[in-house]
């Protein structure tokens, strides 16, 4: 492929653009045009998107026509469905919306599900269910599948079932060069092996076929207790998780939530431990496992029980409401009280900045690699920790660097990062390099620099080509 000339010049040959508008089914929109702020803001109102041009793709072939467009002029290039994991935001090129591709086709014989880019988790729950399958969704039902998947996705089922990575069968993607491609282990299998993994950086993905699991319903929900028992109950839980088996994924929230009348008011106002729970076996069992977790403490609220698994988003009850926000994560071999002492000291209610920390149990079926392979990093990790918090102009950079002393803390117990859970400022090359093992990642640039060589696909978790700069 030859590279075409790189520039990041803001974007103003009118002629050239009521072409693209003339030849693409979706709106093609302008910073000023009716449109243009819904498009480009999505989840993330902080520091959100603000590209030359947005194409509100309809199909296939509106991401084609975009991509060949951009390309032909040399312009970056970025995807956006729901915006719930952005990076550094384009402020110049193509921005491709794809959240009108939005159909979900369902094959019960071969437990499968076909996803456009558009297509959200709720939209796959809904319709896989009533077949009495599953998705591996994660925790938020709004968030976009395509993106969630191409990141890895460690969902609700993950220690039973694996990365939601690990379930896609075919991709089909726009290359840099114009091309709709079919892609899957047996055509372009190094594209393949990438792009699951890779998210966006080696082509722009327009739907997904996705294994589904025969799943209904499974022994969940949330154990809600005071702040003060925080470092008891982390503690306690952290030890919990060494003895469950592989059918119990659950995860642990430290959570200020706002004084809200729409939250229950044993939780309002209130620093909490959230304990959230997803079970795939008899509530019998469920029951026994959960019994230590319960008997910590009194809760303040206890939604543990056997649901539908139309309802497990409600396991974690994810905010739905756009929000400007920032977050990083460390993916850890472990954590001991020490370190658990020093995370409440610096995210804590006595902190100088006060955040959302999430540890998630991995392992499990996380921990072996899928057949065939694909680039999802850091297997061998135990637990996940995520830290967000809302931001404002005014304190970005006061949490960034309460983030980054976080994860400076934590380093010696830290063996990558997960790519899902960088956003903003953080997601930086050398960030995004940590996702990988050394030489996953060599051979990701490798890659890129054979499908991508001018880094078009560079507004996103952006891998650049062997041999660029980072």
């Amino acid at each position: 492929m030859t590279p075409h000339p790189r520039t990041d010049a803001p974007w103003g040959d009118q002629a050239a653009t009521s072409k693209l508008a003339g030849s693409v089914r979706g709106p093609v929109l302008a910073a000023g045009d009716d449109g243009y702020d819904e498009e480009r803001v999505r989840y993330q109102t902080f520091r959100p998107h603000a590209p030359a041009l947005v194409v509100g793709a309809v199909d296939d072939e509106d991401v084609r026509l975009a991509v060949e467009f951009a390309a032909a002029h040399g312009l970056p290039v970025g995807v956006q469905a729901t915006g719930h994991s952005p990076a550094l935001p384009a402020r110049t090129g193509v921005l491709i919306s794809t959240r009108r591709m939005n159909e979900v086709r369902i094959d019960p014989a071969s437990r499968t599900a076909r996803v456009g880019a558009g297509v959200t988790w709720q939209q796959v729950v809904t319709a896989a269910a009533r077949h009495g399958l599953a998705p591996l969704s994660g925790s938020a039902p709004h968030v976009g599948a395509v993106a969630y998947t191409l990141g890895g996705g460690l969902g609700l089922l993950a220690r039973r079932f694996g990365y939601a990575a690990d379930h896609v069968r075919q991709i089909s993607a726009v290359t840099v060069d114009g091309r709709l491609r079919e892609i899957d282990a047996d055509h372009e299998p190094e594209l393949f092996w990438a792009l699951r993994g890779g998210r966006d950086n080696f082509g722009i993905v327009t739907g997904m076929d996705v294994g589904l699991v025969p799943v209904e319903r499974l022994y969940g929900g949330a154990l809600y207790f005071d702040g003060s028992l925080a470092e008891e109950v982390m503690n306690a839980w952290l030890d919990w998780t060494t003895g469950v088996p592989e059918e119990m994924t659950s995860s642990l929230a430290l959570v200020p939530l706002p004084d809200l009348p729409s939250l229950p008011p044993p939780l309002r106002g209130r620093y909490v431990v959230h304990v959230r729970i997803a079970f795939l076996g008899e509530a019998g069992e469920g029951e026994r496992l959960v019994a230590p977790l319960r008997a910590l403490g009194p809760r303040l609220a206890d939604t543990v029980r056997i649901l539908p698994y139309t309802e497990s988003g409600t396991i974690h009850n994810d905010p739905v409401p756009p929000a400007g926000y920032s977050g990083t994560n460390a993916m850890l071999s472990g954590l001991d009280a020490d370190a658990v002492r020093r995370v409440l000291s610096l995210t804590g209610p006595d902190a100088p900045v006060t955040s959302i920390v999430e540890v998630r149990q991995l392992g499990g079926a996380m921990g072996r690699a899928p057949e065939p392979a694909n680039s999802v990093g850091n297997r061998n990790a135990a637990y996940l920790l995520a830290v967000l918090n809302r931001v404002t102009p005014e304190t970005a950079d006061t949490v960034q660097t309460a983030h980054t002393r976080l994860t400076d803390t934590l380093a010696p117990l830290t063996t990558g990062r997960s790519l899902n859970f960088l956003y903003g400022a953080h997601a930086t090359p050398d960030q995004v390099a940590m996702a990988y093992s050394p030489d996953d990642y060599r051979r990701l640039q490798r890659l890129k620099a054979v499908w991508d060589p001018a880094n078009l696909l560079r507004h996103n978790h952006n891998i650049p080509p062997a041999d660029a700069p980072r």
